[in-house]
């Protein structure tokens, strides 16, 4: 697995999550959302079992909507249970992003040390 593979899997259910809070939103659909991001290297076959995980713990819903191009899909909303977690994952990426941003530009150096 590539460092960029290992490093997107940490961060996915975070991305998920704030698109579909964006909008109710159906799997390709989310696909698509997240290769126009620049994540082209997610695929379907990654999202849809995320997206069962994400259900079964509650954090989304789905709802079967007629669609005007084919069958119907499955739009999936957040719960308030994914709202709370959406909210948690935006703090606790800040608090890792902030820190690696100054390491990286830096090259380790502090003026604490």
């Amino acid at each position: 697995m590539s460092l960029r593979s290992q490093l997107l899997k940490g961060v996915l259910e975070g991305c998920i999550l704030s698109i579909i809070d964006q909008q109710p939103t159906y799997g390709y659909e989310l696909s698509i959302r997240l290769q126009e991001f620049g994540l082209s290297d997610v695929s379907e076959g990654s999202i849809y079992p995320l997206l069962l995980r994400l259900q079964k713990e509650k954090l989304i819903e789905g709802t079967m909507q007629k669609s005007e191009l084919g069958p119907k899909r499955k739009y999936y909303h957040l719960t308030a249970h994914g709202k709370e977690s959406l909210k948690e994952f935006m703090i606790q990426w800040e608090n890792i992003k902030r820190p690696v941003e100054k390491i990286l530009q830096k090259g380790g150096e502090t003026n604490e040390l």
